[in-house]
Order: structure tokens, then C-alpha cells, then sequence
């Protein structure tokens, strides 16, 4: 039993204290809630309107479009394919987007697009250097990477020379490395694109690739043949060099048909027949 001087806890008033509390708090965190996204909002809306300002704003209309590294393609070309314009405002542009359109150009290779403020808009490009006309059953081209870009057509006018008895399985595609063949093939068109080469590209037709005895070449004004064979090109092209120096010196010599460079110790010329030749083959 309790005393009679004992203090009763009045714990209806306690518990009404901290109902009030609570329903504060909660009105106290509403209220920032409410606030935050009243800030938001009218943050939001000042930004769309100085975004709307800026991106309209004549200031920064593109007065200048500069384009650098096209040779092939020309100017309003490019703009069109960008799908851009001059007066355009350089910041309402997605540079991105300019730049997947442009790549998407069979000829373009590389691209660069940035803004320069207030008022120019410089689009960098890299085009596709054709080396060689790849005949598949359907004739592509291919760069100097021997990457095939883009099918051929009758506009390419490019003087190429056409590669043929190779197949699809020759490229490098899905990762698989080129085959012996095709690397045969470019390592002879890049020793053409020397610029001290016996043989350079713009002189060669035609390559024909055989897979058991290698590369034979179609060259010079009248297609002359030269057989190359495999491997040892660069010793090959020497010799080569050698025996044009040797027949363009030796007046009484004929014009050759052919020259056999498969085997460097052993040199085949077929010459030309004429009434003053007394054979058609010599070995060099």
C-alpha cells in the first residue's frame, strides 16, 4: 500500500505531450518537403528558361561552320550529312549525334565536332584512303588498313588494282586474323604506296591470288605478268627493279611478257617475240 504522502506519475499528460510533439514533427517535415520541392521547381523553371534563352539566343548562332581533312567530300556534302546548318545555335547542337551521323558516311573514317564559343562550329573529319578494289563476286573497297569500307560503284573512280581469288573467309571478321593470302596481298600494296617503289600501286591492274603458288600482278601499260609467288617481297622488288634497269639498258632486248620472281637464285623473263629475237626466255 502506498503512503499517503506518495507522488502518483500522471501518465495521461505525459503521453499527451508527446502526441503533440510528434504531430509537430511530422508538420515540421512536411513543411521541408514541401519546401524542397517548391525550391526545385522554381529552379527548374528558371533553368528550362535559361536554357530556352541561351539556346535561341542570336549571340551564339553559328556564323562560322569550319571544316578540316575532307578531300573527297565536299563541304555541303558534309553539312548535310551533320544535318546541319549555318545560323544554327551552337549550343542547341547534340555533338554527339553530329558525330554518329557523319560516321555513318561510308567515306568518313574518323570525326571530331566541337563548339567553339560564341559562334563556330568546327567538324574534324578523317576520310577512308582506298587501296585496292576487292573483288568478291561483288567488288569493295578497301583502305589502307585493309578494312573493307564500302562496296564499289561506278562513281569510285579511283585507278585501284583489283584483287581477286580471294573469299570472305580471308578478311579479318569476327576477330579472326586475316589469312596468308590476304596478308600477302597487303604487304605488295603497301610496298606500292612507297614513294621510291619499282612497282607503285597506280601502275598495277590486277592482283590474282592463287592459294598454292601465291601472287601473280598485272602491270604496266600493256598488263604485263609478273609472278611474285610468296613471301620475300621486298628482295623480290629489288630484283625486279634490277631487271627493268637491265632490259631498259640493253637496247636489244624486246619487250618482255613476263617475269618469274618465285625463286630469287633462278629469274624468268619471257620476252616478247619478234623477228629479231632469237629465243623468248631468258634466265637472269
Amino acid at each position: 500500500m502506498l503512503g499517503n504522502n506518495q507522488i502518483r506519475k500522471n501518465y495521461y499528460k505525459g503521453a499527451s505531450t508527446k502526441k503533440r510533439v510528434k504531430i509537430l514533427q511530422r508538420f515540421v517535415f512536411c513543411f521541408e518537403i514541401l519546401a524542397a520541392v517548391g525550391i526545385l521547381t522554381v529552379m527548374s523553371f528558371v533553368f528550362i528558361l535559361a536554357y530556352d534563352f541561351i539556346t535561341q539566343c542570336d549571340y551564339f548562332k553559328a556564323d562560322n561552320i569550319v571544316i578540316k581533312g575532307a578531300h573527297r567530300l565536299s563541304k555541303q556534302h558534309i553539312l548535310e550529312q551533320a544535318n546541319i546548318n549555318k545560323g544554327t545555335n551552337i549550343l542547341s547542337v547534340n555533338l554527339s549525334i553530329i558525330r554518329n551521323r557523319l560516321l555513318a558516311h561510308s567515306w568518313i573514317a574518323e570525326t571530331e565536332v566541337r563548339r567553339e564559343l560564341p559562334d563556330i562550329i568546327t567538324i574534324v573529319i578523317k576520310e577512308h584512303e582506298p587501296l585496292a578494289i576487292l573483288d568478291l563476286g561483288r567488288r569493295f573497297l578497301i583502305n589502307v588498313n585493309g578494312e573493307v569500307f564500302k562496296e564499289w560503284t561506278a562513281s569510285d573512280r579511283d585507278v585501284l588494282p583489283i584483287v581477286s581469288g580471294l573469299q570472305f573467309s580471308d578478311l579479318n571478321v569476327s576477330g579472326e586474323p586475316r589469312s596468308t593470302s590476304f596478308n600477302a596481298v597487303m604487304e605488295v600494296l603497301r610496298l606500292g604506296l612507297e614513294s621510291d617503289s619499282i612497282l607503285p600501286n597506280r601502275r598495277i591492274r590486277k592482283i590474282r591470288v592463287d592459294r598454292q603458288i601465291g601472287l601473280t600482278l598485272y602491270a604496266f601499260d600493256r598488263a604485263r605478268v609478273i609472278k611474285l609467288g610468296y613471301h620475300d617481297y621486298p628482295d623480290k622488288y629489288e630484283r625486279l627493279e634490277s631487271v627493268l634497269f637491265y632490259l631498259k639498258k640493253k637496247k636489244c632486248f624486246p619487250d618482255f611478257n613476263s617475269i618469274d620472281l618465285n625463286h630469287l637464285d633462278r629469274i624468268v623473263v619471257n620476252l616478247v617475240k619478234d623477228e629479231s629475237s632469237a629465243g623468248d626466255h631468258k634466265e637472269v
